[in-house]
């Protein structure tokens, strides 16, 4: 995971938003994604996180898991590329854990 103190503060909020879902099934793909790629992101990147972290934990781990498609009124780019990476085998383990 990302290390936060060498992170801007907008990005040090959303890594801690993406990691403190409220479900752990949530937390450990949305806060992954964000994790492993908050350093890269753009300025348009980050927005796009804002708008994702805005739906709720249930819909957005229904769609990065592919158990319900993305509706066309929360479909974008981002989410996409999230739920094309959460959707690889092994994606929601926690680091360190056994596979």
């Amino acid at each position: 995971m990302s290390d936060t103190p060498d992170l801007d503060p907008r990005r040090r909020r959303l890594v801690f938003r993406a990691l403190h879902r409220g479900t752990k099934e949530a937390d450990l793909m949305i806060g992954g994604f964000v994790s492993r790629h908050i350093a890269t992101f753009s300025d348009a990147d980050l927005e796009a996180i804002e708008a994702i972290l805005e739906h709720w934990d249930v819909d957005l781990a229904d769609w990065l898991s592919g158990r319900r498609p993305i509706p066309p009124e929360a479909d974008s780019p981002m989410l996409r590329r999230m739920a094309a990476e959460c959707g690889r085998m092994g994606a929601g383990v926690p680091p360190g854990a056994e596979r």
